[in-house]
């Protein structure tokens, strides 16, 4: 049986966008609800649907007993989450409790006009939900669910998780004023070069403003090569020692050249000579 809450602040919402948890599983639509300790009506009758999720459960899904270890979705706001954790300062005064669903709840207003807009619903505004009550056992998990079916958003609420309102963005001192935006100015200090960016004091200038550091040697895109390296082809030389022949090679010292040898006279042919000669 399902059943609707009192007005409950929203947090983590996620009801116009399916999500997927973050150990894994299929993507739900979810809201937790923190619900006042003052609203005892709501608070009960979860408390009773729990209770009847429980003994329905314990003859279709616990075969024929309420498991010793049945989790349920309902914590105390003032102690900690069932990862160890505390709850957050939003939580203090209140039983928390998330719904979630594979489709996506209706979402409608005070004039029962279904919200279109993700923006109009957010964590820390004050809703109405209709919930309803499960159990599971999965993966040797077993336990009470809650299942989410309809939001009602009530009024607004100061916005959880560092969101701002449009009269925190625009009014008050931030309110326009007409008129276009002066230059943008760096802070007093700051170093101005492309863009109004500046390398700090000290640093390099080189290509794009960058140069390698003091010392180093400059060659082609300001770079050279350390000192005391050879020059050659290219910037490149074979080291000191090597010999030069054919295209900057040439044999090492001590090694035979080939030459043709009259077979006449059976003595070598100098080159451009004649044989037999």
């Amino acid at each position: 049986m399902a059943i609707t809450t009192g007005k409950v602040r929203a947090s983590y919402v996620h009801i116009f966008q399916p999500r997927t948890p973050e150990n894994g599983g299929e993507p739900k639509y979810s809201v937790t609800l923190l619900i006042p300790k003052t609203d005892t009506a709501t608070i009960n009758g979860i408390y009773a649907e729990i209770e009847r999720a429980k003994q329905e459960g314990a003859q279709k899904v616990f075969n024929g007993s309420v498991p010793p270890q049945c989790r349920t979705p309902l914590y105390d706001g003032d102690g900690y989450r069932q990862s160890g954790e505390a709850f957050g300062e939003e939580c203090r005064g209140s039983m928390v409790i998330t719904a979630s669903a594979k489709q996506q709840p209706v979402i409608v207003g005070l004039d029962m006009q279904n919200i279109l807009n993700p923006a109009d619903v957010y964590s820390g505004c004050y809703i109405r939900a209709n919930i309803n009550f499960f159990a599971y056992n999965s993966n040797g998990n077993k336990g009470i669910g809650c299942g989410l079916n309809a939001v009602q958003k009530i009024e607004d609420g100061e916005p959880l998780g560092g969101r701002v309102s449009a009269e925190e963005a625009f009014g008050g001192a931030n309110a326009y004023a007409g008129g276009a935006m002066g230059p943008y100015q760096p802070p007093q200090g700051g170093q101005q070069g492309y863009s109004g960016y500046q390398p700090p004091q000290g640093s390099q200038q080189g290509y794009g403003g960058y140069q390698p550091p003091q010392g180093s040697q400059q060659g082609y895109g300001g770079y050279q090569m350390p000192q005391g390296s050879q020059q050659g082809y290219g910037g490149y030389q074979m080291p000191q020692g090597s010999q030069q022949g054919y295209g900057g090679y040439q044999p090492p010292q001590g090694g035979q050249q080939n030459q043709m040898a009259d077979p006449i006279t059976g003595r070598p042919v100098a080159p451009g000579g004649v044989m037999g000669i």
